[in-house]
C-alpha cells in the first residue's frame, strides 16, 4: 500500500528528536517515545509505513503495555485462554 503522506525527512527528524527528547525512565515515556518514533517513521522517504500501519503498531503497543508481556512471552495455558475471547483480532498486517 502507498503511503498517502508526502515524504518529509525534516518532518521525520523532528518527530524522531523529539521522541528521543520525551524518552525516559518511565514505561511511559517510553511509550510515548515509541509512539512518535512510529508516526515519525509516515515523513521518512525511506520508509514503507501507512497510518493504518502506524494505528496496527500503536494499538499493539498499547495491548502489549496493558497485559505487561507479549502473548509470547506469557505461558501456553494464558493464550490457550486468550484465544477466541473478546478483542482476539490478528494485528499482523
Amino acid at each position: 500500500m502507498t503511503n498517502p503522506v508526502d515524504p518529509d525527512p525534516e518532518r521525520a527528524r523532528l518527530l524522531r528528536a523529539v521522541a528521543e527528547e520525551v524518552r525516559g525512565d518511565s514505561s511511559e515515556s517510553e511509550q510515548v517515545a515509541a509512539m512518535v518514533y512510529r508516526v515519525s517513521d509516515l515523513y521518512d522517504p525511506d520508509e514503507d509505513t501507512t497510518p493504518s500501519d502506524v494505528y496496527r503498531n500503536m494499538r499493539t503497543i498499547l495491548r502489549v503495555t496493558e497485559r505487561g508481556t507479549l502473548a509470547r512471552d506469557r505461558s501456553p495455558d494464558a493464550r490457550e485462554s486468550d484465544a477466541g475471547g473478546a478483542g482476539a483480532e490478528d494485528d499482523r498486517a
